[in-house]
């Protein structure tokens, strides 16, 4: 595309202001248009109050400001407002690039950060303005966790690296004068404000498992026992088919999310899964029940679609869950009892999908299986994920460590040479 022609600009007074008056090319509704721009170069000083024309310093921070617009570096896409470059280029572009779960989680996050920045024009967004960003929406939003600050964070240097990729900014910039090969992106410095730490993630235990497998009707319990004994993702488990099922392992070929099908997570999530012969007589009998289907979803509406697991959550498993302890229904179906609704706590809480794949591997992490060989079952990309995310210590654990810590001590006889002196335990 056509680039800016060299121009010196115009330096002026406005107010308490130097100001730099120039064109530049810019892209409007898809179009190449050419738009007088002015900007501040620095606030007058009280030594150049009386001055009507700028000084020598303020001429060249001006021919600085311009030296990228006038070198070619700077691009007519370069400046579209940010929200229009989001909207008109960088979903576009990732449709095809990411997930659709990814990509709608992507729009959510920049429905909520775009008031804080949408009128800033690409190139013209710096750190300081990034830093402006997060540290207004943790100031505006107390509640917000941390872990969200850092999303917020991560989609907005996303933006930038792609309009880097696309040759729309540079990827160069100048540091004291010499060039260096820099990733340019504003986000890379922003620090993430401090705010609320969210509560540590949830591990199903078996016997909570065992507990809703009694309570859940079909599919539910059904669903519920490949997702705890298999350790399938929400998505994966919509996506099963009974091709994928044979009496010693489970093939993950596919994920389903509000309807999109779609690969695995990552190649390595295509690995196969182990059916423990617990499973195996939960899905053969299941499948009886099915009528011995030999193709198709295992789990299916009856329209022959994948089961949507939001509406297995929301009408059969909440629902038996969630019921009060002195009549015994369910809290959705409470209103107009003569009783305030009390939740029966002999039956286990929902603490979400991901529980189950966090309770297996704590599970046999607790049997000592090695933390490689649970990587694999998981199917994550590396097992650091594993370790950090997935096994979970529960209290006894952490207390029978300390009692071997404490037994691992040797505590030697100790012979004072001298009464007065304290004696030393070696340990």
């Amino acid at each position: 595309m056509k680039r800016s022609t060299k121009q010196s600009g115009y330096v002026y007074r406005r107010g308490n202001w130097w100001m730099v008056r120039y064109r530049e090319t810019l892209i409007e509704n898809g179009q190449l248009v050419r738009r007088q721009t002015a900007k501040q170069v620095e606030r007058i000083d009280e030594q150049h109050k009386r001055l009507k024309r700028p000084p020598p310093e303020i001429i060249e921070k001006a021919e600085a400001m311009l030296k990228p617009l006038n070198d070619g570096v700077y691009t007519p896409e370069s400046g579209e407002l940010l929200a229009a470059y989001v909207e008109n280029k960088f979903f576009p572009d990732h449709e095809r690039l990411i997930r659709a779960s990814t990509l709608s989680g992507y729009k959510g996050r920049w429905n909520f950060v775009k008031p804080y920045c949408e009128d800033k024009r690409l190139r013209e967004f710096k750190t300081v303005d990034g830093q402006r960003v997060l540290n207004e929406i943790a100031k505006k939003n107390p509640h917000l966790l941390r872990s969200t600050l850092v999303h917020f964070k991560t989609l907005l240097s996303a933006f930038f690296t792609h309009a880097i990729s696309q040759g729309i900014l540079d990827g160069e910039v100048t540091i004291s004068g010499t060039r260096k090969t820099v990733f340019g992106n504003p986000m890379r410095a922003v620090r993430v404000p401090r705010a609320p730490e969210g509560e540590d993630t949830y591990a199903y235990t078996n016997d909570e498992v065992n507990q809703m497998l009694l309570y859940l009707p079909r599919p539910a319990s059904v669903i519920v026992a490949v997702a705890a004994w298999a350790g399938l993702r929400r998505s994966e488990l919509a996506g099963l088919l009974w091709e994928n099922y044979a009496a010693t392992e489970l093939s993950v070929s596919r994920s389903v999310w509000e309807g999109h099908i779609d690969e695995p997570k990552t190649r390595k999530s295509k690995a196969p899964v182990p059916v423990i012969p617990r499973l195996r007589s939960v899905l053969d009998l299941y499948r009886f029940e099915c009528g011995n289907p030999a193709s198709g979803p295992m789990f299916r509406s009856e329209r022959g679609t994948p089961l949507n697991m939001n509406n297995v959550l929301n009408r059969m498993i909440l629902p038996a869950l969630n019921r009060c302890e002195v009549c015994h229904k369910p809290q959705r179906d409470h209103r107009g009892e003569d009783h305030e609704y009390k939740r029966d706590a002999s039956r286990p809480e929902w603490h979400g999908w991901h529980g189950f794949r966090r309770g297996l591997a704590t599970n046999l992490n607790q049997l000592g299986v090695d933390d490689s060989v649970i990587q694999r079952i998981l199917r994550h990309s590396h097992v650091s994920v594993t370790q950090a995310c997935y096994i979970k210590t529960v209290p006894q654990q952490a207390v029978d460590a300390m009692d071997r810590l404490e037994k691992s001590y040797c505590a030697p006889s100790v012979h004072h040479s001298d009464p007065s002196k304290p004696s030393k335990l070696l340990i």
